[in-house]
């Protein structure tokens, strides 16, 4: 895996680090139980302060995609502590709302958006060599 950050971007580093952490997991490009870079590594790597990784992690594995061991390292979890239902469609909706808002001040019809996220979740579906389950 390979991670990279912008550092002028409105989305603050470490938002970047657990959104791209995120889509790996999800592609299926990270699998459970694989070791993830330390604090240390990755800063160094992406030329950033070691805190800004830990935040990164720590906020991963607060919603259960990673885990560390003392010693060990820390590992994408094979078991991610799911969120409720309603915690995830409330999640999905913060998500949505940007995009949406986007789409509309750059014109874009909505039937063109739906078709981007199609191709994502394709994308995604190709990575994992399974379809999403709804």
């Amino acid at each position: 895996m390979r991670l990279y950050v912008i550092p002028g971007s409105e989305l603050p580093i470490y938002r970047q680090i657990f959104r791209q952490v995120v889509q790996a997991i999800a592609g299926g490009h990270l699998k459970a139980g694989e070791r993830l870079p330390s604090h240390r590594e990755l800063a160094e790597t992406l030329v950033i302060a070691p805190l800004t990784v830990k935040k990164a992690y720590d906020e991963l594995e607060r919603e259960g995609h990673i885990h560390t061991v003392r010693g060990r390292g820390t590992f994408v979890s094979d078991k991610p502590r799911g969120l409720t239902r309603p915690e995830m469609l409330d999640r999905l909706r913060e998500l949505a709302a940007p995009l949406v808002s986007e789409a509309y001040l750059a014109g874009v019809e909505y039937g063109k958006v739906l078709e981007i996220v199609e191709e994502e979740e394709a994308r995604l579906r190709a990575g994992r060599g399974r379809k999403m389950r709804s």
